[in-house]
């Protein structure tokens, strides 16, 4: 069985982002490359756990919080120079299309009653 294309773009996305975070200055590895590492895998893990869970939307409104977190540790990352431009684009492409399935999804799970 084919892994759910939202878990491909995630899975994706968490190894580009362990990849940065881990050239990120050593002054910011405690704050902002921790946070980033495990918002990232979180979402990753809330993404397998929704698939394998009768009762997705909780789960799936959890992921939604931590995408927007990780939206704004990205930010203000690249306001500080730790993360290019480029670099940046691209991440917040890949969030916002990750967010754009989520979104469906939970609105699929909330019609049905779950």
């Amino acid at each position: 069985m084919p892994d759910p294309p939202l878990f491909v773009l995630w899975y994706d996305l968490s190894k580009w982002l362990l990849g940065k975070t881990e050239k990120f200055p050593r002054k910011v590895r405690f704050t902002f490359t921790n946070r980033i590492d495990n918002l990232a895998l979180d979402i990753l893990e809330g993404i397998v756990e929704a698939r394998y869970t009768v009762r997705k939307t909780e789960i799936l409104r959890r992921i939604d919080l931590d995408m927007e977190k990780l939206r704004i540790l990205l930010r203000m990352c690249h306001d500080q120079h730790y993360l290019e431009a480029r670099g940046y684009e691209y991440a917040s492409r890949q969030i916002n299309e990750a967010g754009k399935m989520v979104g469906g999804w939970r609105r699929q799970q909330e019609s049905r009653g779950q």
